[in-house]
């Protein structure tokens, strides 16, 4: 069982299960295939690391950009600690209120048809989501790193989901929400492996799915890979919509303007700030709503999507910065079910402090030690009221230890950044 299991796991990966071991009647049947996945994104990760390694004698990941992707991905997955999916709860409110026919949910037809239904809807959330700047807001999280390899796929958004759900309702007037359940995860977890730089061509596998030479296509900021190649799992509907470019000369990723931060909420949340500025600029209604509704280079006097007469020429930046090392450690509850809401807001706002004050010290900003030294304080009184314990029971004494010392280590650098100031007024 234990190796069915994993081998499930692996062709989950890239989307090799079977109808018949991955059609469920019930919603709560279906397995949490994005969860269990965890296993298979470090192995994958770590698997790119050392053969990037060998290839290029370079490592492929650099410190601070993949924390700041790994930091994304965790916070994106925050608001399932409060609610479920929206994309699964709206679905299933439809289904049970307005369906129309009802398909077999053990029919390999049904399990087919749903595939195509799910990429083909992944399409148009996608495309959208390039296509109209409020939607752009929250995408552009999954597109500010500027290097491409798997920890990329995890730099997720985590206001995304709360507008993609739209694009699926269609299929909930006959498509069972336990089968929808199945692809929507087996869909996100496809588009995993294809962030990598390290498999080049897929040979005749590229006329039909979408591979890692056409989405880095997708993550170039080029001018010829700008709002190109959407698919999910299949490239056919950028072929078929006029939205399919070839990878030709090299790719330079990235936001076409780079946002040169690694902030966590800075990077999840700094466009939505920008469009409110910018909106504010426009006189007329029309215009201010226009900021939002069309495309995110549009102006007063261009076409709906606008134009990249504006953007900045593109260039190759290796520069990497060592962020200081965290100490590891997890919530001593694991069954979020039985948590009061305030508790699990508590754990959400810890997390948080710890991704940002991370990205305070990626970034070198001054404030990095004062925030630093109170997310040791907040830690420290996690620990010895229990709500938090380390990994292991021996490791209770040496993390209360280094917490200790952390403080007073921060402390003294603001005492010292607090002097340097004085000084110098």
């Amino acid at each position: 069982m234990e190796y069915d299991s994993v081998s499930r796991g692996a062709r989950a990966m890239f989307f090799m299960l079977t109808p018949n071991e991955s059609s469920f009647e019930k919603v709560e049947d279906v397995p949490q295939y994005v969860q269990q996945a965890t296993p298979f994104f470090v192995g994958l990760m770590t698997l790119e690391l050392v053969v990037g390694f060998l290839k290029t004698g370079a490592p492929v990941i650099t410190i601070s950009d993949g924390i700041t992707s790994l930091s994304a991905g965790m916070v994106s997955r925050l608001p399932l600690l409060l609610m479920r999916g929206c994309e699964l709860s709206a679905y299933m409110h439809v289904w049970n209120h307005y369906r129309l026919v009802e398909l077999p949910w053990d029919s390999a037809w049904t399990w087919w048809f749903t595939f195509l239904g799910v990429d083909f809807g992944y399409y148009w959330v996608h495309r959208f989501a390039h296509e109209v700047a409020v939607l752009w807001a929250a995408h552009q999280v999954h597109h500010s790193s500027e290097y491409y390899n798997l920890t990329t796929a995890l730099r997720q958004s985590v206001t995304q989901p709360f507008t993609s759900w739209v694009f699926y309702l269609p299929m909930a007037l006959a498509v069972p929400p336990s089968i929808f359940a199945v692809h929507i995860q087996l869909n996100l977890l496809y588009q995993f492996w294809i962030h990598t730089e390290l498999i080049r061509d897929l040979g005749p596998l590229e006329w039909i799915l979408n591979t890692p030479k056409h989405h880095r296509v997708h993550h170039g900021r080029n001018l010829y890979c700008i709002d190109k190649n959407y698919g999910g799992i299949l490239i056919i509907w950028d072929r078929l919509f006029g939205t399919f470019a070839q990878e030709a000369n090299q790719v330079v990723y990235g936001l076409v303007f780079p946002i040169k931060r690694f902030e966590i909420l800075y990077v999840q949340l700094h466009y939505y700030l920008y469009l409110w500025k910018k909106s504010k600029t426009y006189k007329t209604i029309s215009n201010k709503l226009s900021t939002f509704l069309n495309g995110p280079s549009w102006k007063p006097g261009k076409r709906r999507l606008g134009d990249h007469n504006d953007n900045p020429k593109v260039c190759i930046i290796s520069k990497d910065k060592m962020p200081s090392c965290f100490i590891t450690h997890h919530f001593d509850r694991h069954n979020t079910q039985i948590l009061s809401q305030l508790t699990i807001l508590g754990m959400t706002g810890y997390v948080l402090l710890t991704l940002t004050s991370l990205g305070f010290l990626i970034d070198q900003r001054p404030s990095s030690a004062v925030l630093e030294l109170f997310r040791c304080v907040v830690m420290m009184t996690l620990l010895r009221y229990n709500y938090m314990k380390p990994l292991a029971p021996s490791l209770a004494v040496p993390t209360e230890v280094s917490a200790t010392v952390m403080c007073g280590v921060f402390k003294v650098a603001t005492n010292l950044k607090l002097q340097s100031r004085l000084a110098m007024c």
